[in-house]
């Protein structure tokens, strides 16, 4: 079976696992600064945070975003459920702006209306989809003409540019990005995220929040009285300044997480040469083409997918899905709308008030692609889905 995505490992990344097993700390150790100061620094930001994931990456920069109650984060339809779930994790309300049809990225125009009927916008998460970044200058310029904080979502980007060649995660215009290190991402840590950010002031709150409120090395203490035995610290001292969660990751994870990032630039090498293949092979279908046509040179590259005209072709989508397994090509869906989901109905949500998104979803089929997916392997999924799609 060619999987949709799968991560790559080589006998580096084992020997960097091992590393850690035969005797270095497992957790809370010097694999994760390594990690946050390498991603960091690729990115072009001052700050990095690792956590367990991206998922809590996105929770975690809510809530240094000051997304309480009362309070509305408004995130992409297109986007697995975590960035939206981040604004319910935190007791505030979501709301959506539509995609635009050709990026499948959040539209600045459709977030523009919906920043003027909505109420108390404290935070907006754009999602740079399948690795292509969205228009950030737009979308921060909505956001500071309202004083919303901006949460780029780039679970599928580390490795993108930005059209003026800086690094997705510079937070040139926003506070944080949040990045996923999940297997079928560009590195893998088995799990895993970073937050990058270039505010002091909230990389000291990441830091606090990752691991239960409390950051003994670097916070100043706010009860001397229990901490000092003489004006001097208590060795056994610390103190729990906010709630926070077990949001840590290990240093075996780091350890994975930063043998991979040494790859970083050949995988996204022999992504982009996929890509183009694909892009020449299916130039001129018929019914059927690339979703995201623009950008290529500064994408990510993490998906690529097709969008498809089924009732042109005489056939479901399930039915596509199907027949493909049967000749061990396997496809996936990026993403079922949020608002679709049972949780987001019951919410108020309708599917219908999101037109891009429902249209691209009625279209959507991922192909494979990862490092390992070869030229033959990749023509034969070229034959097949044109002979299956004339």
């Amino acid at each position: 079976m060619i999987p949709y995505g799968k991560h790559y490992i080589d006998e580096a990344d084992i020997r960097a696992v091992v590393d850690v097993l035969r005797g270095k700390p497992l957790t809370q150790g010097p694999a994760i600064d390594a990690f946050e100061k390498a991603i960091a620094s690729y990115v072009g930001a001052r700050y990095a945070v690792a956590v367990a994931s991206g998922t809590a990456g996105l929770h975690l920069a809510a809530i240094a975003a000051e997304v309480v109650p009362g309070k509305t984060l408004i995130t992409s339809p297109i986007t697995f459920v975590a960035s939206a779930n981040a604004a319910l994790y935190c007791g505030g309300q979501v709301a959506f702006a539509d995609i635009d049809a050709e990026t499948i990225n959040m539209c600045p125009r459709s977030l523009q209306t919906m920043m003027a009927k909505t109420k108390n916008v404290q935070a907006i998460i754009p999602v740079h989809f399948a690795g292509l970044p969205c228009d950030m200058p737009a979308i921060k310029k909505i956001a500071d003409e309202s004083g919303a904080l901006v949460i780029e979502d780039a679970a599928h980007a580390l490795g993108a540019t930005y059209p003026d060649g800086s690094r997705v995660g510079c937070c040139s215009n926003s506070l944080m990005t949040v990045f996923s290190f999940h297997p079928v991402k560009a590195i893998a840590a088995g799990e895993g995220g970073m937050i990058t950010t270039n505010d002091e002031h909230i990389y000291r709150k990441l830091l606090r929040l990752r691991s239960h409120g409390i950051n003994k090395f670097d916070d100043q203490i706010q009860l001397p009285h229990q901490a000092l035995t003489d004006n001097e610290p208590n060795p056994w001292y610390y103190e729990m300044q906010e709630l926070g969660y077990h949001y840590r990751i290990t240093d075996i994870q780091c350890a994975l997480g930063l043998s991979q990032f040494k790859k970083l630039d050949r995988f996204l090498t022999r992504r982009r040469e996929l890509v183009a293949a694909y892009d020449s092979a299916f130039a001129a279908m018929n019914s059927w083409a690339p979703a995201q046509r623009t950008g290529r040179a500064h994408s990510g590259h993490h998906l690529y997918v097709l969008r498809i005209d089924f009732p042109a072709k005489g056939l479901t989508r399930a039915r596509l899905m199907t027949t493909l397994r049967s000749k061990n090509i396997g496809t996936q869906v990026h993403y079922i709308p949020v608002p679709n989901h049972p949780h987001y109905q019951k919410l108020g949500f309708k599917p219908e008030d999101y037109p891009n998104s429902q249209n691209y979803y009625q279209s959507a089929l991922s192909i494979p692609l990862f490092y390992e997916l070869t030229d033959l392997q990749q023509k034969e999924i070229i034959h097949t889905l044109k002979d299956l799609l004339p």
